[in-house]
């Protein structure tokens, strides 16, 4: 490094300074001799720029040169450096000669603003490629000038700690770089000819363009660290958190994904709500299983029970076995976590009577449905017993020892509410305990001053503060304990006996009365009390709860009354009038239908009143049972009035505590019990929609797909609608869409036929949104056919929906065996207006996606319901009560049938993967679940999207152990035919198995190969080196299989199995040889065809209760005949009136009687649905005789049988009075200038815009004999004043006010009464001390008044907003009391305060002041 001394002032050394250190001086730098060292580590880098940044900012600090230091400069140099502060840097020394370029001073130029800004001056870019060229021009000479440069900027610091041997590599990189950066920017021969002086002259003006480098790497330096500390984006900040629950990113989906249990185990809701939750529970073990079997037993159905716990049950010697099925089937959900589509197929022999002595005899001890009930209650139980281990942490906290709740309570609990029950009584019974528990300080805590702190309000109860007085002692008296009682009632004897008292309650009593007779409570008063310590704790106790809910499940009646509301809204036709009167039903008559449900949703709109209640002889023999286990045996007269005393608290403990506990719980019992039963039927409804085959003709196997033609003429108004065809073929791939405008001119009939004969559809569907619809069906059924098109039988050649028809044409010369039906459209409704629907075929009109649906429902009606997710509650399956249910429930019952319905089908996993459509069903596959099922597609369509076998579920880790043991059975892989098994037995990771294709799990594969072997006669030596399902073909193949399958003895193999493992295996291998004889063979009912009901309702909306003979409906006349008139429904169904039912005589022409478009009422004589022939219609007739009989009785809703009729009367007869004088009162007129026929809410709009003291006189509600008088007090403050009117019999009336005022006519009532009462009104309004405002306004007024002069009381006068007329006196006496408020009542002639009467407002101040 060169040597500090060596440095001189000397003008004549100053050649050899470098220019880039005369620069850094210039700039104000001072460079150390410590930092002239090379550095070779990032490290020491990093802390060179940083102290190089922080020099930097120093810079603004401080001065640069000092005045001493400019002086002397200028003193040496003869040049100005007042305006330039900066430094020369210190140049090189060696021992080299400097190079002649530098052996002369250098000018120093001077920089300014002006050079700054000058625009003929180069770049900061441009100056770096200038310098840098410069430096390239130089040559090797140069090059060898530049060996010697030492270049304080990368040699800083650390230099010192290398050899010289990697100083000089470090220089030789050095150079490198440098010619390599010369090579890139090449030459610039503009610039040659510059000499060295002149680039001293330009670098010192312009410096080389790295003057700011230091910034720029603090800036590089600072970006890298703020995105270094930045926290990683995720989804999570982007999307909202509805989307991203939406998209099922969330952590719990998450969580779900990456769990092995099945989806919908993990689930507290149904997989298609779109609020799923997490289910935090823990699974049962095997200690719990035989508790939980009978609990969930002996709770399935009453049938059950009856039939299998019943002594005379048909089916009691298979009690134990059932026990045991529930057992098995609830350690398959629960602890091995299998779902019940698993359990059904491949467990059903561990559910069903299984004895290898009786395998002739088959009970299947568990439905599907039951099965499902099982789970239901599995889950209830699980929750039960986690409370039951939270409750039992709590007991071991409170460190007490309670043998009545350990040895009594503790056993019984099988419930949640006997749970929370328990946990009530404990917190009752040892609450001073645990609060003592808490309540301790240490030895060293320091005494702390007591503060004053603010009352909080009193949480402690009237039984915490009597069981802690002396009352406590006095219910002890009573000879026998709470938890004796109870336990007395449960065992049905008396095991605990009272200890009867010497003296009487009352003497008894009085013992307890306090000394200080101030104080002191009369004995009664403690008896009562006493009595009631002893109620709460009877009715706090969890046995006798549960017993009285016991009692209510079976013993409860419901009574309904109307409140004021119902009356009026509910009438004869209203669908709540069934119940309205509801009188004493039994609860347990109401469980299998809706009616209580309805009977809520009344009570929630406020229509109706109900009640619960126990009939008197269960009520009675409860409240007997309680006595004889609280009374005494004795028979003396003590004893006897201490019977009493206890037979009180008996009652107080029923009325208070057990019966309400019983009423709350009935109420929520039945309506739990009752939406399952209504969610079920729903259910059912549903499978029976979706448990269908595909539409297939007789000349198609089970299992073809059906090509469909569907068409649809929208709402059928032939100048607006055209018709519209869509064909899918049997792939459900749109192929043809077309329009056209009707089927009765020749071109578009040819078009239609073309379409027929180029597509040959399978089937046509037609489906509409109005009864025009038949039109058309009839016409389509006639072109395929070849027939000319049916007229209407009641038309006579009229015209149809689209105008005049054509000539009658001959018989096509072509007809087609193609059947045209009607389709339910349920789905294709909601289809076409979906965003499934817009996704898929955003081109098509919604008629056009319409007919998808339709297409699609024929094709597969379980994919097309399975399509709509969540939207499926939205399908009408009980039209009246669905609403009822909450759809959480209902997406629960609807998704279980899904379930059922999609494992028993069965679900091509590789046409899941490849198409979107069809993947809607694997969701519902066992195990499986909406997250579940994207990932496994998302996995598979990374592989390829193609599996061969199931093997592949495991080996490439597509689903987890669990999840395959669940959905193996289901997830088909189809076979190639044309695929051959392998010959090496071991070489089956990428050949097909024919098991794959079949319903049998790949647990029971070796089961299927040893069948197979054995009806094929086969031995081990003889497939040995085949493949092992080679057997399987060859039995699927052989054309005797079916012989040599039912040839085995499977009962013999299954008793064989059961005796080597005890494996149940008797209903499996019968799906076995099912499967070998027809793999995925089809096992639901075949395509319904719609009933003529049916089609009417989809069409019209009619159903067989509003289109029904005798109801009257409203008719259009459409055309009218000689002998006949057509109408027309509001819903669109065609009808006629034959001239019979025209008129009385019946021998009127229709064209003297109505007119064409007329608008009539009409009763209905008959229906006529004729399906095949496309033939809906009505006959009405509108005979002043059939419609002066009305249609109340066919209209009107059915009574309940249990009717309260007589308070029935009785409403009918009071609201027949109100009407009376309703219209009595309107009758009325007062000849008054202020007299108007208003009710109250009138009276007070139209004296809304009046002056104060404006008066309306009106009818009175009371009576006819009473008038009501309204006045304007206030703004939105009016008085009422009823006014009664008294005959004199000298004929004239009296007005009586108050029954103190009497005035002889209105006007004087107006007069002295009203205008008074206004004036007073208005003097107290006027006075100093009222306050306008409400109440609360002027007591915030006294109080900052109070506030700010403490020494001061206040008062204030205000209006009484809830006694228009009258005034509030609000006073506060300090600032420490509260607000007081007085009623000041105002009369015509004086104020009233309590009862002085004063004159004025002053009189009113000195009455207040003297009170």
């Amino acid at each position: 490094m060169a040597d500090p001394q060596a440095i001189s002032d000397d003008s004549s050394e100053e050649a050899e300074e470098d220019e880039e250190e005369a620069r850094r001086i210039r700039e104000g730098f001072i460079v150390d001799e410590d930092e002239d060292e090379e550095e070779d580590d990032d490290e020491a880098r990093h802390r060179r720029r940083k102290r190089r940044k922080r020099r930097h900012r120093r810079r603004d600090e401080e001065e640069a040169l000092e005045d001493d230091d400019l002086e002397l400069l200028e003193e040496n140099t003869g040049t100005s450096f007042r305006n330039r502060l900066t430094r020369l840097r210190r140049g090189p020394e060696g021992g080299s000669p400097p190079a002649p370029s530098t052996s002369k001073r250098k000018p120093i130029v001077e920089s300014s603003e002006d050079d700054l800004d000058d625009e003929d001056l180069p770049q900061v870019q441009d100056i770096q490629r200038i310098w840098d060229d410069e430096r390239a021009g130089g040559g090797r000479d140069d090059e060898e000038d530049m060996d010697d440069f030492i270049d304080y900027e990368d040699e800083d610091e650390g230099a010192g700690a290398m050899d010289e041997q990697e100083r000089e590599e470090r220089r030789r990189e050095r150079k490198k770089r440098e010619r390599e950066r010369r090579r890139a920017i090449g030459s610039r021969p503009e610039l040659a000819g510059i000499d060295d002086m002149a680039w001293d002259e330009i670098h010192g003006v312009f410096g080389d363009g790295h003057d700011y480098d230091w910034a720029l790497l603090g800036d590089d330096e600072m970006d890298f660290e703020e995105e270094r500390l930045k926290p990683e984006m995720r989804y999570q900040d982007v999307f909202e958190p509805s989307e991203i629950r939406a998209r099922m990113l969330t952590e719990d989906d998450d969580l779900i994904r990456a769990q092995d249990i099945p989806e919908r185990m993990q689930l507290a809701t149904s997989s298609l709500s779109q609020s799923s939750t997490l289910s935090l529970h823990q699974n049962l073990t095997e200690a719990d299983l035989d508790d939980a079997a009978m609990w969930v037993t002996v709770r399935l159905s009453p049938r059950k029970t009856r039939d299998f716990f019943s002594p005379e049950g048909p089916y009691n010697m298979y009690r134990e076995p059932l026990v045991m099925a529930v057992t098995y089937a609830l350690r398959f959900l629960f602890v091995q976590e299998f779902e019940v589509p698993y359990i059904w197929t491949h467990k059903r022999d561990f559910i069903s009577y299984f004895n290898p002595q009786e395998m002739r005899t088959r009970v299947q001890l568990i439905s599907l449905a039951e099965l499902w009930r099982i789970y239901a209650l599995g889950q209830k139980y699980r929750s039960l017993a986690q409370r039951k281990n939270a409750l039992a942490l709590s007991y071991a906290r409170l460190n007490v020892e309670d043998e009545y709740f350990e040895q009594t309570i503790r056993p019984k609990i099988d419930s949640v509410e006997v749970v929370t029950d328990a946990t009530e009584w404990l917190t009752m019974s040892y609450k001073l305990k645990k609060q003592d528990a808490f309540d301790f300080q240490f030895h060293d805590d320091e005494d702390q001053a007591e503060t004053r702190k603010r009352k909080a309000p009193s949480r402690i109860s009237a039984y915490e503060v009597a069981k802690k007085s002396i009352v406590s002692k006095l219910a002890d008296g009573f000879g026998i304990k709470p938890r004796e009682v109870v336990y007395n009632f449960v065992a049905q004897e008396n095991a605990h006996f009272v200890d009867d008292q010497e003296l009487n309650p009352i003497a008894f009593a009085e013992q307890f009365t306090d000394p200080d007779a101030a104080v002191a409570q009369p004995a009664e008063e403690l008896l009562r009390r006493a009595r009631m310590i002893l109620a709460t704790e009877l009715g706090k106790d969890p046995l006798l709860r549960q017993a009285m809910r016991d009692l209510f499940k079976t013993d409860a009646l419901i009574s309904v009354l109307p409140t004021e509301r119902g009356m009026a809204k509910i009438d004869e036709h209203h669908p709540y009038f069934n119940f309205k009167y509801l009188h004493h039903k039994s609860i347990t008559q109401m469980m299998d239908t809706p009616q209580f449900l309805h009977i809520l949703a009344a009570e929630a709109e406020l229509l109706v009143t109900v009640s619960t209640f126990l009939t008197n002889e269960a009520k009675s023999k409860f409240e007997r049972r309680l006595n004889d286990a609280f009374a005494s045996d004795s028979y003396s007269d003590t004893a006897r009035a201490w019977n009493e005393e206890r037979s009180r608290v008996v009652q107080e403990a029923l009325e208070q505590h057990l019966i309400p506990v019983g009423v709350k719980w009935a109420r929520e019992w039945l309506r739990e019990e009752v939406e399952d039963t209504l969610a079920a039927h729903c259910g059912n409804v549903l499978r029976e929609r979706i448990d269908v085959a595909p539409y297939i003709t007789p000349e198609m196997k089970p299992g073809d797909t059906a090509s469909v033609l569907a068409v649809s003429w929208g709402k059928g108004d032939p100048q607006k609608d055209a018709i519209t065809l869509v064909f899918l073929d049997e792939a459900g791939r749109l192929r043809e869409h077309i329009k056209i405008d009707n089927l009765v001119d020749r071109d578009y009939q040819d078009e239609f036929t073309d379409l027929l004969k180029r597509r040959r559809p399978d089937v046509i569907v037609i489906g509409g949104l109005s009864m025009t619809t038949t039109k058309l069906s009839s016409k389509v059924r006639s072109l395929v056919n070849g027939e000319p098109p049916n007229l209407d039988p009641t038309a006579n050649g009229v015209t149809d929906g689209w105008g005049p028809s054509e000539a009658p044409r001959e018989a096509n010369e072509q007809a087609f065996n193609i059947p045209v039906m009607y389709v339910r459209d349920e789905v294709a409704r909601m289809y076409q207006h979906s965003k499934r629907a817009t996704e898929e075929f955003s081109a098509l009109s919604p008629v056009a996606k319409y007919c998808v649906g339709l297409a699609r429902y024929v094709q597969s009606p379980l994919n097309e319901y399975s399509a709509l997710g969540h939207d499926i509650t939205a399908i009408p399956l009980e039209d009246e009560d669905q609403h009822l249910i909450p759809k959480e429930k209902l997406l629960l019952a609807l998704e279980r049938t899904l379930v059922d319905v999609t494992n028993k089908v069965g679900v091509d996993i590789n046409h899941a993967v490849n198409d979107p459509y069809y993947q809607h069903l694997l969701p519902f596959v066992c195990g499986l679940g909406p997250r579940k099922a994207q990932v496994l597609v998302k996995k598979i369509s990374a592989m390829g999207g193609n599996l061969i076998n199931r093997d592949q579920f495991i080996k490439s880790s597509l689903l987890t152990t669990k999840i395959f043991l669940n959905a193996a059975g289901f997830l088909r892989i189809s076979r190639d035919p044309e695929a051959k098994l392998s010959k090496n037995r071991h070489a089956d990771d990428d050949v097909q198995d024919p098991l794959d294709d079949t319903r049998i799990h790949p647990e029971d594969y070796e089961l299927a190969r040893k069948m197979a072997t054995d009806a094929l006669e086969l031995d081990e030596e003889d497939i040995h080196d085949e493949h092992p399902s080679h057997v399987v073909s060859v039995i699927m193949q052989d054309v005797d299989n079916e012989k040599k399958l039912n040839e085995l003895n499977l009962d013999e193999f299954a008793v064989s199995m059961y005796e080597a493992n005890e494996d149940r295996k008797r209903h499996t291998l019968n799906v076995i040889r099912e499967e070998l004889l027809k793999p995925f063979s089809e096992q639901r009912a075949p395509f319904p065809s719609l009933g003529p009901w049916d089609v009417l309702t989809m069409l019209s909306g009619e159903t067989p209760r509003t289109l029904r003979m005798g109801l009257i409906v409203s008719i259009m006349v459409v055309r009218l005949e000689q002998t006949l008139v057509h109408i027309r429904l509001d819903s669109g169904i065609e009808g006629v009136i034959d001239i019979g039912y025209l008129t009385e005589d019946g021998n009127i022409a229709p064209k003297d009687v109505v007119k064409k478009g007329q608008a009539i009422p009409g009763v209905i004589v008959d229906v006529k649905l004729d399906l095949p022939a496309d033939q809906f219609f009505v006959k009405v007739s509108v005979r002043q005789s059939d419609l002066r009989a009305g249609d109340f009785l066919f209209r009107s809703v059915k009574r309940d049988d249990q009717w309260n009729l007589p308070q029935f009367e009785r409403d009918l007869e009071m609201q027949a009075r109100k009407k009376r004088a309703e219209i009595d009162r309107t009758r009325r007129v007062v000849k008054h200038p202020n007299f108007h026929n208003f009710n109250a809410t009138q009276a007070e709009n139209y004296l809304d815009k009046q002056q104060r003291g404006d008066v309306v006189i009106r009818p009175s509600s009371k009576g006819v004999d009473h008038l009501a008088v309204t006045w304007k007090v206030d703004d939105k403050l009016y008085q009422h004043i009823d006014v009664t009117e008294i005959n004199t019999g000298q004929g004239g009336n009296l007005l009586i006010v108050d029954e103190k005022h009497q005035y002889a006519d209105l006007d004087e009532l107006i007069v002295n009464h009203v205008q008074a009462t206004a004036r007073k009104v208005e003097e107290l309004m006027a006075h100093e001390k009222f306050k306008h405002g409400s109440e609360d306004e002027l007591h915030l007024f006294l109080k900052n008044f109070v506030a700010a002069n403490p020494a001061k009381s206040i008062y204030g006068f205000t209006l009484n907003r809830r006694k228009p007329g009258h005034f509030n006196l609000c006073f506060l006496a300090n600032k420490n009391s509260t607000v007081q408020t007085w009623p000041v009542r105002v009369m015509p002639e004086s104020y009233c305060l309590f009862d002085a009467a004063v004159a004025g407002v002053p009189e009113l101040c000195d009455a207040f002041k003297v009170r």
